[in-house]
């Protein structure tokens, strides 16, 4: 492409609206426009690094004979509640009605809509494996979008699902799915770790994520040094800890605390170290109450609740729901004579003489056991710490920011018997066909990539994801030799098959040096002042060596 006559435009100063730095790289590289809140333009330079990454997600689901299709966007919503999300998803769908008040959302992932369109073809043992895939628009009503493309309430997706007899083919597909992410990844040039995470919305019985690594990554990641346990952190067990306490119990007693709600307070005004304390959380799960305990410096860990629970939703009490329960304040809530279940976490177990709230303002107990109240059951409750140690092996844990660009469900037949799909086996019995998901986040491959791949002057693209993979920069465009000999290695470079830009702009070379940087063409070849001899300079983008060669052997080199 020949810059000039054609839509580009670069940004030199920072965007003030956007928050990380893929964010502000694309923006100022002309690249995206952000029109709304999570809500984004890709822009003729975006749109061809988008294509790359799409071209390789493509490539490596043939590979596996996935067979591509597309969805719809509107939906109707009965679809969603047969298999029981519409309540799961909630606020997060964008819902819609037609002229005839017909009810339909925009489609926030497409588990149900696949499973209609395996029907047609899936009636036997035989008819399987079978494995679908698209590369389509998703819209979620996010709370709070941000990071640019990193959480956007309108996203571009790869989402694939495999159809089998029963776990053991599954787990051959599972298999053959997570090694073509692999590659996917490997050849954009991400870094990036795999962990267990939790399966939410989805459901089903497991669920790998593939985390790019980036200090701005809302996910932490928690990786253990000796044996390579890596997990989300909301799915990261806690150690169990054993040790016993030979500590003699003490008598509860009461203790005046007067404004005093937080395990902080406690600390700054009376001394009492969080570790010496447990907090009572009041959670509404499924519309019941339920007190949890930690310890007080801890944090409690709602996935993990979910999990236990078998809850579809689980939210904090408001404080009038906390006050209607204990009688007391929020931030006196206490276990002693609490007529609500009560769930205490298994650190507990090594805990004596322990301060908690005493269901009265302005007190609490302070030297109280378990002994002192009832609790319905023991559980793992709380967000893993830096202190821990692997649950696994007992060793070192590291803790890494990631932003997730991939994911893979063993989704098992929770789809398949919501929504009636069905083979015969062998014995000509009716059996529910085995499923799996797999998603990946175009447009976040993008953020997360620009994230881990620049430097001052702007974005660094590898050959492979780069809008083009060479840049051809003329210095004074009024120099007719200099204009000839460019436009003849930009032809040449055509015919052998590459992708070239043409920076013809009657513009200082050092401001198109800039661009070029900024928008991170891989290898760059500036046409100046002894083009006469058929010379040219050739540089990298990620190398500060400039070579002055002739033509033909910088040809060869690209």
């Amino acid at each position: 492409m020949r810059l000039q006559g054609n839509y580009f435009f670069t940004q030199k100063e920072v965007v003030k609206d956007e928050e990380s730095v893929s964010a502000n790289l694309l923006a100022r590289a002309g690249m995206i426009k952000k029109v709304g809140s999570g809500i984004y333009a890709f822009l003729p330079m975006g749109l061809r690094v988008l294509k790359n990454i799409e071209n390789i997600v493509r490539e490596e689901m043939n590979a596996i004979d996935s067979n591509e299709l597309v969805m719809p966007s509107i939906l109707p919503e009965e679809l969603y509640a047969k298999s029981g999300r519409v309540e799961a998803f909630g606020d997060d769908m964008f819902r819609l009605s037609d002229r005839y008040d017909r009810h339909y959302v925009l489609g926030p992932t497409h588990e149900e809509l696949f499973v209609e369109v395996a029907k047609d073809v899936i009636q036997s043992h035989r008819d399987m494996p079978l494995s679908l895939y698209q590369i389509a628009n998703k819209y979620r009503d996010e709370p709070r979008s941000r990071y640019g493309l990193i959480r956007t309430r309108e996203f571009i997706m790869k989402d694939a699902y495999t159809f089998d007899k029963d776990e053991n083919d599954l787990s051959k597909a599972y298999q053959a799915m997570f090694e073509a992410y692999h590659r996917i990844f490997q050849r954009i040039g991400l870094i990036y770790e795999v962990v267990r995470a939790d399966t939410g919305a989805m459901g089903g019985s497991l669920s790998e994520e593939f985390q790019a690594l980036c200090d701005i990554g809302e996910d932490v990641l928690v990786i253990c040094e000796d044996c390579g346990y890596a997990t989300n952190i909301e799915v990261c067990e806690c150690p169990q800890v054993k040790t016993f306490n030979s500590v003699v119990e003490k008598e509860k007693r009461l203790l005046h605390t007067p404004n005093v709600g937080t395990i902080q307070d406690l600390y700054s005004e009376y001394g009492i170290n969080p570790f010496d304390t447990v907090k009572t959380l009041i959670y509404k799960v499924d519309g019941n109450f339920y007190a949890f305990l930690i310890r007080g410096d801890r944090e409690l860990n709602e996935a993990k609740i979910v999990k236990l629970l078998k809850a579809k939703d689980v939210v904090m009490a408001t404080p009038e729901e906390d006050e209607q329960i204990t009688y007391a304040k929020a931030g006196f809530a206490g276990p002693i004579d609490l007529n609500i279940p009560i769930i205490i976490d298994y650190e507990l177990l090594t805990m004596k003489n322990f301060l908690v709230g005493a269901n009265q303002t302005d007190y609490h107990y302070i030297d109280v056991n378990l002994t002192d109240f009832h609790y319905d059951s023991v559980a793992d409750l709380r967000m893993v710490s830096k202190e821990d140690t692997c649950s696994r092996c007992g060793g070192k844990l590291i803790f890494k920011k990631g932003i997730e660009v991939g994911n893979t469900f063993k989704l098992g037949t929770k789809y398949s018997e919501a929504l009636g799909l069905y083979y015969t086996d062998q014995d000509n019995k009716l059996q529910p066909v085995v499923m799996g998901c797999y998603g990946i986040g175009i447009a976040r491959i993008l953020a997360a990539y620009v994230e881990q791949h620049h430097d001052d002057n702007g974005i660094i693209f590898s050959s492979e994801l780069s809008p083009y993979e060479v840049a051809i920069v003329v210095v004074n465009m009024k120099d007719a030799v200099q204009v000839t000999l460019a436009e003849e290695i930009y032809n040449e470079l055509k015919a052998r098959g590459k992708e070239v830009l043409l920076d013809n702009r009657d513009l200082r070379v050092g401001l198109k040096f800039k661009d070029m940087d900024l928008i991170g063409i891989p290898k760059r070849i500036t046409v100046g002042r002894r083009a006469g001899e058929g010379l040219v300079e050739y540089k990298e983008r990620d190398s500060s060596i400039v070579l002055e060669i002739e033509t033909m052997e910088c040809l060869e080199r690209i």
